[in-house]
């Protein structure tokens, strides 16, 4: 499915948006970037993620670093089943399952990539992320737990269409 079945056609990307520059960016520019992107189409396969922390000061950067290391290194996306898996751990141990469809942003109501846990997860079950493509190959996701908005990522891998 793309962007276009629920009643919104994909605008152009903005091509010098990546992860560092997202890293420099205050909450408010994040959040400004989100609202004015396309959704995409969902992505498909190994994609690296960046956890977006206290984004637009010096620890931004190094806690990136930091979450990848032992952490959260991204998900991989089954575009054809409509899944996906978390990378986690240092290992890079492909757990925590989400849906992943077209559907409306809690953010601003307009059409995202929903990474849906509700169903498939009993650790996760109060998450949902929300991606949007900013860049070519790069998503911004917003998490929210408990339906407040929590936090920022980012999802580099191959866009489709």
């Amino acid at each position: 499915m793309t962007a276009e079945h629920i009643g919104e056609p994909s605008a152009p990307v903005i091509a010098r948006v990546d992860e560092t520059a997202l890293l420099e960016m205050t909450n408010v520019e994040i959040d400004r970037l989100f609202r004015s992107s396309p959704p995409g189409d969902i992505p498909d396969g190994d994609m690296t993620g960046t956890v977006l922390a206290f984004t637009g000061t010096t620890a931004a950067k190094p806690l990136a670093r930091a979450a990848y290391v032992v952490g959260w290194q991204g998900k991989v996306v089954d575009r054809a089943a409509g899944m996906l898996r978390n990378k986690i751990t240092p290992f890079s141990l492909r757990l925590i399952a989400a849906r992943v469809t077209l559907d409306r942003s809690w953010v601003d109501d307009r059409p995202c990539v929903l990474l849906d846990y509700s169903k498939t997860s009993v650790v996760a079950s109060m998450v949902r992320d929300e991606i949007r493509l900013v860049a070519p190959d790069l998503y911004l996701g917003v998490v929210w737990m408990w339906r407040r908005r929590v936090g920022w990522f980012t999802l580099r891998g191959r866009a489709l269409g």
